[in-house]
């Protein structure tokens, strides 16, 4: 398969699906590959960059047993455990972000959902936010009803975070709580109230590389606007404290093949950013689009400064 062709075939209007042979993105060039994901992302997507910012709302003693998850009570590894924010702390951290130029600010709980009086605080927080600044809202508040979805949307939230994690095959290797019939659930339920959604997955878990090439396919066609992809930093106490991190040159074809089975999306750095050359610099030129941003576990020591003053250096645009 030439690479290259298949790419600017991409651009002009063809999409990958299952029906389509895929193995030869497994062992084809990698450079031949990164160049084409990168062709593909400045053609269908362009320079700007989407930066989105998290703050935990509410941390630890999670009743679901993700392996790969610190705040799983079933793992007892010690994190931080508080109960959901105050508006005050969580609009300065938004405040913040917003004046550093970030996109987008998202508050992420633990737990499979927000009890009904948590629900409420969060609807009326999101309501202030939504008063007191420009920065668009995303929730990442684990499994809601349609009402809950639809009551998010009318407080002034515009997206909402629920990673599918990894494919379908894998997911019950992964965690037993939920199912990924669940989690595909949720993400309809907030796409019905008109909600974008961002959903990715994490890799380095022990999956083979067709479980992330069906995971990119399941992406697909939800129709996902935006994919994080989070390369594993095993955590000590969790079932997968053992498993070796993934190479780069694996992480890279990631990132790639996923840009071209979602050409039009927003391919997220995630976790695990430092086992890419210069905090992810060879992923932005690709295949990635966006980053989760911020001094926060997830970008590993990187700030919106550093990140802005990177992706100015690569001639891409931010705010």
């Amino acid at each position: 398969m030439d690479v290259k062709k298949l790419a600017n075939e991409i651009i002009d209007g063809r999409r990958l699906g299952r029906t389509d042979d895929l193995d030869f993105l497994k062992d084809c060039s990698l450079d031949e590959l990164i160049k084409g994901a990168d062709h593909i992302r400045k053609e269908l997507v362009g320079d700007r960059v989407d930066l989105c910012t998290i703050i935990a709302g509410k941390s630890g003693n999670c009743g679901e047993n993700c392996k790969f998850c610190a705040q799983s009570a079933h793992n007892h590894t010690e994190c931080e455990v508080y109960g959901l924010l105050d508006y005050d702390r969580i609009l300065a951290e938004a405040k913040s972000n917003e004046e550093e130029g970030v996109d987008r600010f998202a508050i992420v709980i633990s737990g499979h959902n927000p009890s009904d009086e948590d629900f409420e605080k969060l609807i009326e927080i999101y309501k202030k936010l939504r008063t007191d600044l420009k920065i668009s809202l995303c929730a990442s508040l684990g499994f809601l009803t349609q009402e809950q979805f639809e009551r998010l949307y009318a407080a002034g939230v515009r997206s909402y975070h629920n990673n599918i994690e990894t494919s379908r095959r894998f997911f019950e290797h992964i965690c037993t709580t939920h199912s990924f019939d669940d989690k595909i659930a949720n993400i309809k339920r907030a796409k019905a109230a008109g909600l974008s959604v961002c959903s990715g997955g994490i890799i380095g878990m022990g999956e083979t590389m067709d479980d992330r090439i069906d995971m990119a396919l399941e992406l697909s066609e939800l129709e996902i606007s935006s994919i994080p992809i989070n390369s594993l930093i095993p955590i000590p106490h969790t079932p997968l404290e053992n498993l070796p991190t993934l190479s780069e040159d694996e992480i890279l074809r990631t990132v790639a093949i996923f840009r071209y089975i979602n050409p039009t999306c927003n391919i997220r750095l995630g976790a695990g950013r430092k086992l890419i050359s210069g905090n992810g610099v060879a992923a932005f030129t690709g295949g990635a689009s966006a980053t989760i941003t911020g001094n926060m576990l997830t970008t590993s020591g990187s700030t919106i400064k550093s990140d802005r003053e990177t992706l100015k250096s690569l001639g891409r645009k931010v705010i």
